[in-house]
């Protein structure tokens, strides 16, 4: 059975405290992987470098079950980090289908970091599976270069009974535009014995096909390059001592009405010798299980720091009620306003339909991306000019 989930009115207990904006700026967690990017003058390694950056920004998927709230139509979230050296903007663009479309930049503009996504959701009976169409477009502007990418498939398991886990699966291809090098990233799924879970492995290659080298770790870890050559003798002595101690099968004919088990997850990541690290995590704060599993970055996102209000744009979802409610553990005061706030938007779009007039978009602009030509939202530039009183009153 499959379900579009993204029509279905979810209950609060599902949720997070975060707006589905707010998740997608999880993506600048790591974004010292750019900076680092942008010293480097080889490109290999700058690719290097973007691979790291584009798994680290899936990494706090990792155990979030919870479901970020739907945004409404207009809805806006900003961050400006001055410590990490950017800013970003992002606009919920579309409500049928939910399509958030965000913009990053250097503060001295060493790169620009760009994207929409709709998360396509479908309902399997045990699991539900999370598509994020749309494209990652990061430039660096000393390098003259672009590199583009689509992220993995999530998947939720258990959302009837069990204990919820996710995995996330597929090929990542990241292609440089300007020398044409690609990086190909393969997000294992968990498979029979769970001995895949979270590992990811891939090349790089230049534009006549040659493997440059070789990209493996897991998304919720860490990820190491290594020469190919060394890699693949590694392979075949694994496989070597592996044939000779068979796995015996376990789980088989497992009920089908039964939770999907989690398999045990294998702690770390085996370093080949002659591995180079390019990323690792940071660990998560120790309270972070009664909190949602958020990551130290995601604890911050909502903070309404002194002398934001008024600053920032009425629509920014840290002034948004029903979130604000539930991070302050008021729930039923949460489900109201979620109420309230839906309906408000169901009334504005019956107006609108009244008077034949359709709803325009404030900071992006729907358009082909520039590289791959495929569909996408450009920022048009101004919000951080903060002239705001041109917008609708969403909340």
């Amino acid at each position: 059975m499959i379900e579009e989930l993204s029509k279905i009115t979810m209950p609060i207990v599902f949720n997070e405290p975060l707006s589905f904006l707010q998740r997608i700026t999880e993506y600048m967690e790591h974004t010292y992987l750019i900076h680092q990017a942008c010293t480097l003058s080889d490109s290999i390694e700058r690719m290097q470098l973007v691979a790291a950056f584009a798994v680290s920004a899936v990494a706090s998927q990792w155990d979030r079950t919870g479901k970020p709230f739907n945004p409404l139509l207009g809805e806006t979230y900003e961050l400006i980090r001055e410590d990490e050296g950017y800013r970003l903007i992002s606009e919920q663009v579309s409500h049928h289908p939910p399509i958030s479309a965000f913009y990053a930049e250097s503060l001295c503009q060493d790169f620009k970091f760009h994207g929409s996504i709709y998360p396509k959701l479908k309902f399997w009976g045990k699991s539900v599976e999370a598509e994020p169409k749309g494209t990652m477009t990061l430039e660096l502007s000393k390098h003259r270069e672009a590199y583009t990418w689509t992220n993995p498939m999530c998947c939720v398991h258990n959302v009837i009974l069990g204990k919820l886990w996710i995995e996330q699966y597929g090929t990542v291809e990241i292609v440089n535009h300007s020398t044409q090098e690609k990086c190909v990233l393969n997000f294992k799924p968990c498979g029979m014995f769970g001995k895949e879970l979270h590992r990811v492995e891939g090349h790089i290659q230049d534009k006549s096909k040659k493997k440059r080298c070789v990209i493996y770790g897991k998304w919720t870890e860490c990820l190491y390059t290594i020469e190919p050559k060394v890699y693949d003798a590694n392979k075949r002595a694994e496989k070597k001592s592996g044939d000779s101690k068979k796995h015996k099968q376990q789980n088989a004919g497992r009920g089908t009405d039964d939770a999907d088990e989690m398999p045990d997850v294998e702690d770390t990541v085996t370093m080949i010798p002659g591995s180079t690290l390019l990323w690792r995590i940071a660990p998560r704060p120790t309270h972070s299980a009664q909190m949602y599993n958020f990551t130290s970055f995601a604890m911050t996102l909502n903070e309404l720091e002194p002398g934001m209000e008024g600053v920032i744009a009425p629509t920014d979802c840290r002034l948004r009620p029903d979130i604000r409610a539930m991070e302050n553990g008021d729930i039923d005061t949460a489900c109201q306003e979620k109420e309230r706030l839906e309906e408000k938007q169901r009334a504005a779009r019956r107006e609108r339909a009244k008077d034949e007039e359709e709803w325009s978009t404030r900071w992006f602009q729907q358009g082909p991306n520039s590289y791959t030509r495929t569909a996408d939202w450009i920022y048009t530039g101004g919000y951080f000019d903060r002239k705001y009183s041109h917008l609708p009153d969403i909340y």
